[in-house]
């Protein structure tokens, strides 16, 4: 498969992993960009998202790694948090071979909606650190690995979700709870990435020319998050949850064109 695509095709998914990358770094969201311009190059659905986690695990890996060194979060404070992720995402991606993902389909657009008007609704979340409404023994050890196991299982909108979940249930800041979800969601993309390589579904020249354009994407949309902070945060969150949405809508057939 990686021997039909040609350098056009392969050009086309470097620039298009840099875009996915700069709006992954800030917001997530960035595989609305990836996947469909996989599927345009001909390459097979359960192969575009193979190769997805791999240029993903990338640029998830950019972001934590200027998340560390700016010191926006600490290793020895993620650590554990970065294990939960992982044995959640694990777990998740061998249940997909169980469990029908469809039941997930159908609950996907509700939470984004409610992500959009969290942030939306509530212009001072996340603005500064707040009380957490959460122990973080409950935040660990369950929805830490829940998000995981449905990055794992599904995945769109994982970063969204992890930096949600920091904000309105431990208290952090926006720029904080943005920086430690990607770390986590490094964490549960290498582990879906691990079944996919298992299983052969690699892409590796196309992966090659993504991962290329996801650190460079990563790198830049990673400074623009430290420069913009909340102002710039909020409204790529809210931006990527409704442009979710609307594509899970018109693939469903629910839009009028």
């Amino acid at each position: 498969m990686d021997a039909l695509l040609s350098p056009e095709v392969l050009a086309m998914l470097f620039a298009a992993a840099t875009v996915a990358g700069f709006v992954d770094a800030i917001a997530g969201g960035g595989g609305l960009i990836t996947i469909p311009v996989l599927l345009l190059a001909q390459v097979p659905p359960l192969h575009a998202l193979a190769t997805n986690k791999l240029q993903g695990s990338f640029g998830s890996l950019t972001a934590s790694l200027m998340a560390l060194r700016r010191g926006l979060v600490k290793w020895s404070e993620m650590r554990v948090l970065f294990t939960c992720s992982l044995i959640g995402a694990g777990l998740g991606a061998w249940a997909v071979q169980f469990v029908d993902a469809r039941t997930l389909d159908l609950v996907i657009p509700f939470v984004l909606v409610a992500i959009a008007l969290y942030f939306l609704l509530a212009p001072n979340a996340g603005a500064v650190d707040s009380a957490p409404r959460m122990q973080p023994a409950a935040y660990r050890g369950v929805v830490v690995p829940g998000i995981g196991f449905y990055d794992g299982m599904f995945g769109p909108g994982t970063g969204s979700f992890f930096s949600l979940a920091g904000v309105a249930l431990r208290g952090y800041n926006l720029v904080t709870a943005t920086a430690q979800a990607k770390v986590l969601n490094f964490a549960s993309n290498i582990a879906s990435l691990a079944v996919f390589i298992a299983g052969g579904k690699v892409l590796w020249v196309a992966g090659g020319a993504m991962i290329a354009g996801q650190v460079i994407g990563s790198w830049l949309g990673s400074h623009a998050m430290v420069r913009g902070g909340t102002r710039l945060i909020r409204p790529m969150i809210v931006s990527v949850c409704f442009v979710m949405l609307g594509r899970y809508l018109w693939q469903k057939g629910l839009l009028p064109f």
